[in-house]
């Protein structure tokens, strides 16, 4: 999307019709040596400014920039500095000033290719700065306009279209021992699985990664009647029975926990399955299906999850995303996700961080109580080192370690390093478990990584520093987008 010259056009990049609007940046506080960088040199470039003739103390510069939204910043003399006259966009993590350039009414915007990303993955500085328009806010009339294109094209779509053309799914004998369960799952390589009754013929429901951090965390009460010899035999059918009775304890808002299973059928629109999903608070709806009036013999075809459907959106609108008009946007712009105060629009739930040598007993505990999946691991600059999930506890039946440890004694990187070979460094953010972005990334961009298998949420970071900023969610997602 970026990285050309004053002078250049992006015909070089193969782009039929570029848009490119030339852009005069201007610093009017002298200084000996000013560059710009931004967004558009995907922060590996420092661009050169000129004092103007006759003014000295003002540097300005020249810079083709297409339509969309872009950051900046001023290198004065070795230090990053901003023009707090200009439109700025501030956090407790630095100041942004920003621009955004409108483009023609019905032009994709280029940023809707990977290949013309605006940055280079998370190299990018701490701060960003420097002057323009203002970043106009996202229009009452768009926003309406594209929920209701993405609504439409979900009720006509099926979870039928959910389904791959080849695969596995693992569903398990409600008499199974629950430890034997958990090994499956973590073998398997999946954080949930459907439940089958012979008995009653029928499935009825799910073990998940948060079954397993509830009997850990039964476990390590004291009072509990639950012991590692029983583990061995207890069946889920009997935690599923004591779960019921621990919950009706321990919530004291007496909320009802429904017995029974969620799922669709194959031809429920998309809308009603990504609207269960949101409801009942659950990652995967079963897509089951029988060919018998009275629903006896049932198949299990599919574990349909957020992540399938909004792949579906994607690829539906990926060549007509100027239907859609909020794509371009940024997603500092609308209220969506977590953040830490400051940063961006509250949604009325803190941030849940933990440092590395917090305990694993804080780390579950914070799981269940703030009702979250992940928790970002961070540093004490707040910088993200790591990312803690409900998977993960699977991890511990490997080698039956969970009746080798003390919850309060192990700690989270204690925990993680369980779960990988020695050899593995610290930290994971070059592969599959730190998904990041940044504030100023398009909503289209972030539903396309959200869209990648095995993704759930992105943690939101500050260029450079990767301090965290919040964290945005499937969930938080769609219940945006449908309203």
């Amino acid at each position: 999307m970026f990285g050309s010259g004053p002078g250049t056009a992006h015909e070089s990049r193969g782009l039929s019709g570029p848009v490119l609007f030339p852009t005069r940046f201007v610093w009017p506080y002298g200084g000996r040596r000013v560059f710009l960088s931004g967004s558009f040199t995907r922060w590996l470039e420092h661009i050169p400014m000129s004092p103007m003739e006759g003014c000295p103390t003002v540097f300005q510069v020249v810079w083709n920039l297409t339509p969309g939204y872009h950051q900046y910043k001023f290198y004065v003399d070795g230090e990053w500095r901003h023009n707090e006259q200009q439109p700025f966009v501030t956090g407790n993590c630095g100041t942004v000033n920003t621009i955004f350039l409108a483009g023609e009414p019905d032009m994709v915007p280029t940023s809707f290719s990977p290949e013309t990303s605006g940055r280079s993955n998370m190299d990018v500085d701490n701060d960003v700065f420097t002057h323009v328009e203002a970043v106009p806010r996202f229009s009452q009339a768009d926003l309406d306009i594209s929920r209701h294109r993405i609504s439409m094209f979900l009720s006509r779509h099926t979870a039928y279209e959910l389904l791959p053309e080849s695969g596995k799914v693992i569903a398990l004998d409600v008499n199974l021992p629950v430890k034997q369960a958990f090994h499956i799952l973590h073998e398997q390589g999946v954080p949930v699985a459907p439940l089958w009754d012979f008995g009653k013929g029928q499935f009825v429901g799910v073990l998940s990664a948060l079954d397993f951090i509830l009997i850990l965390k039964e476990l390590g009460n004291h009072g509990s009647n639950l012991t590692e010899e029983e583990l061995e035999t207890h069946t889920i059918a009997a935690w599923k029975e004591a779960k019921l009775r621990l919950n009706r304890l321990l919530d004291g808002n007496g909320r009802c926990f429904p017995r029974h299973l969620v799922s669709a059928g194959p031809y429920d629109s998309l809308k009603e399955v990504a609207l269960g999903i949101l409801q009942n608070k659950v990652a995967t709806i079963p897509i089951v299906h029988s060919s018998s009036q009275d629903g006896s013999f049932p198949q299990l075809l599919h574990l349909a999850s957020l992540s399938g459907i909004l792949k579906c959106i994607c690829r539906h609108f990926r060549h007509s995303s100027s239907s859609l008009p909020i794509l371009q946007y940024p997603i500092s712009e609308f209220p969506i996700g977590t953040w830490v105060p400051n940063i961006g629009e509250p949604n009325g739930r803190p941030l849940a961080m933990l440092r590395p040598n917090s305990s694993l007993a804080d780390a579950l505990s914070l799981l269940v109580q703030a009702e979250v999946s992940s928790i970002p691991i961070v540093d004490e600059n707040d910088s993200l080192l790591d990312i803690y999930s409900r998977s993960d506890i699977t991890a511990l039946a490997r080698d039956k370690a969970y009746t080798q440890i003390h919850l309060d004694e192990l700690s989270i990187h204690q925990t993680l390093q369980l779960g990988q070979d020695a050899n593995s460094p610290y930290g994971f953010l070059s592969g599959q478990r730190c998904q990041m972005c940044l504030q100023s990334d398009p909503l289209h961009k972030v539903m396309e990584r959200l869209a990648n298998p095995g993704v759930r949420r992105l943690v939101i970071v500050e260029a450079g520093s990767k301090r965290v900023e919040g964290i945005i969610s499937l969930s938080d997602v769609f219940r945006f987008l449908l309203g």
